[in-house]
């Protein structure tokens, strides 16, 4: 039997897409949620702030939808340590404020847009990923 979790990220992928296409044509402005997010805490987004809350609300009652009706995944790699969870999602949010943006959003809006930042930060990305994945296996014979 062919293996086909590999589809989840295609859909996912194509879902993020097509987000992105419809924030830009809806009000003419690119999709980031690092921006969207950060804009309401540094309170330059504040005239903007009902699209950006309702961005976010989206963003976390879409899966929590897709929960409800599909059930919960029966096996995740998510670790069960809620203060592990919380410093990560930190972390991340920092250094997508520090990167001007996250992956996704480089990869899929500032490659579309033929941006040069974000393809730049895309491949940045991808190439940090791969040198610590084969840090990690040699340091620690595997994952």
């Amino acid at each position: 039997m062919i293996e086909i979790e590999w589809i989840w990220g295609l859909i996912g992928g194509l879902i993020i897409g097509c987000a992105g296409a419809v924030y830009l044509l809806g009000n003419g402005r690119i999709m980031g949620a690092s921006g969207i997010v950060g804009g309401l805490v540094d309170g330059t987004g504040r005239s903007l702030w009902a699209e950006r809350v309702s961005f976010i609300a989206a963003l976390i009652i879409a899966p929590a939808v897709l929960i409800y009706f599909s059930g919960r995944p029966a096996e995740t790699n998510l670790t069960e340590n809620w203060a592990l969870i919380v410093i990560a999602g930190l972390l991340v949010g920092i250094g997508t404020r520090v990167g001007n943006g996250c992956t996704s959003g480089h990869g899929v809006c500032g490659i579309s847009r033929l941006s040069p930042r974000g393809i730049v930060a895309t491949l940045v990305y991808i190439f940090a990923g791969a040198v610590m994945v084969v840090a990690l296996r040699s340091m620690m014979g595997g994952l």
